[in-house]
């Protein structure tokens, strides 16, 4: 045999070995992340009873004068549980996950996991206006996280940030029952304006089985019942247009209020905390007095389906707008454990809802939609998961093209501002840099 044949059967060997190690690895990866969307799922399916079942639906009954009250004491305990439990008092759910994914240094603990998780159900059980996704994130990415770093002969190939990201997706999929939203959005909120790369398999494996266990113990019900199959009419496509410059300013001046709201975190808990309390209290007599209802209370769904009923006032839709924004910042000035995915979407609602009322659309829902995939896509720089959120939580796939045409208006108006300080461009600070609190 030559020389050169030798050479070539033992290239083929090596290659053939390599293929081999190849595949079980990627079989390794699929398989743990079907196992941590699966575990969080049923964590994201508990966590969800807890907070609605077990609490805020008798917040919600209560009488007015309880109820006015209770989100500051909920505020109140979560800080306690976070101090005592977590031992380090930080609330951060979605920007400690942006902080873990960028900083190698950072690990997502069991003890800060379990704390977190309560202080949440405090916080949102309580009424607190923020939403129940960024601790399901965080959830899921805690759940990834420690998951990798105990299997870490299995793992050692891998990225290990692979199953965070994996996780994330499942449990921002599992609360919102929308696979495909959970998958994007993990993988864009990252960057700014670039999405995590090669995470793609073990995310859709991880949303997919975090989907399928939420749903089975929680039901298939779709978040909003929106009907209607938009057209593509110049006037609604210009209106789409017209709304996300709106959505992006209104984003841009939330975001600068949250942030303001996140620097506040250094002051003591104990003058931050009861003092964020009242004025929730005096925003939710407010509402009461304006509305007759407890929109200043929740995640934001009742306010959704308040502004969808006909013959709402401008001045009283921009009146909710302005005290959801104001509340939702209070509430995470105050050390609240909750997400602002939600509240985005609320924001974006109600804008939506007043320029649907300005400009006449054969769909009356249109704008509504439009609204909330500008709004959010421009808080939190993630255009393609507002699109996909609408798209799944709505059923109605019609809303996409022009969805896309508000979000891009929306990100265009946003410049570089966004909610969270933990995203980063292409280019990023070097590990170990301090971007600021972590919160929500």
């Amino acid at each position: 045999m030559s020389i050169p044949a030798r050479v070539d059967r033992i290239d083929w060997s090596r290659r053939r070995r390599q293929l081999v190690n190849l595949r079980q690895r990627s079989r390794d990866v699929v398989v743990g992340a079907a196992v941590v969307g699966s575990a969080t799922g049923l964590v994201v399916a508990g966590f969800d009873r807890a907070v609605v079942d077990g609490v805020l639906n008798k917040v919600l009954d209560a009488p007015v004068w309880l109820a006015a009250f209770l989100p500051a004491l909920g505020l109140i305990v979560a800080a306690v549980v976070l101090r005592v439990v977590g031992r380090d008092g930080a609330s951060g759910t979605a920007d400690e996950y942006l902080h873990a994914f960028h900083n190698p240094h950072v690990e997502l603990s069991v003890r800060s996991l379990v704390a977190r998780l309560m202080a949440a159900v405090c916080t949102l059980g309580a009424g607190v206006p923020m939403g129940l996704e960024g601790p399901s994130l965080f959830a899921g990415a805690s759940i990834g996280a420690l998951t990798q770093r105990r299997l870490r002969r299995l793992f050692g190939h891998a990225d290990t940030r692979t199953l965070m990201v994996a996780g994330a997706a499942a449990g921002v999929a599992a609360i919102f029952k929308a696979p495909a939203t959970g998958v994007v959005f993990a993988l864009e909120v990252p960057y700014v304006d670039d999405l995590a790369r090669r995470m793609l398999l073990p995310a859709l494996v991880a949303a997919s089985s975090g989907y399928l266990v939420f749903v089975a113990i929680n039901g298939t019900a779709p978040l909003f019942a929106v009907s209607g199959d938009p057209q593509f009419v110049f006037v609604d496509l210009a209106g789409a247009v017209a709304l996300g410059l709106l959505c992006g300013i209104g984003a841009r001046l939330f975001a600068k209020l949250v942030r303001r709201a996140k620097s506040l975190v250094h002051v003591s808990p104990w003058r931050r905390v009861p003092a964020a309390g009242a004025v929730l209290a005096g925003l939710f007599a407010l509402t009461r007095v304006l509305t007759g209802q407890n929109l200043a209370l929740s995640s934001g769904y009742n306010v959704i389906a308040w502004a969808a009923q006909p013959n709402r006032g401008l001045w009283l839709l921009l009146a909710i707008l302005v005290i959801r924004c104001v509340a939702t910042a209070t509430a995470v000035s105050g050390g609240g454990v909750g997400g602002l995915f939600i509240p985005l979407a609320v924001a974006g609602t109600l804008v939506g809802r007043i320029v649907g009322a300005v400009i006449p659309s054969a769909d009356e829902g249109l704008f509504t939609v439009l609204g909330t995939a500008a709004f959010l896509g421009a808080g939190y720089r993630v255009p393609l998961a507002a699109v996909m959120f609408v798209a799944e939580t709505t059923g109605r796939p019609g809303f996409v093209v022009p969805g896309l045409l508000a979000a891009v208006s929306a990100e265009l108006m946003m410049g570089s501002m966004s909610v969270t300080t933990y995203q980063r461009d292409l280019i990023a600070p070097p590990f170990g840099t301090d971007l600021g609190p972590t919160v929500g």
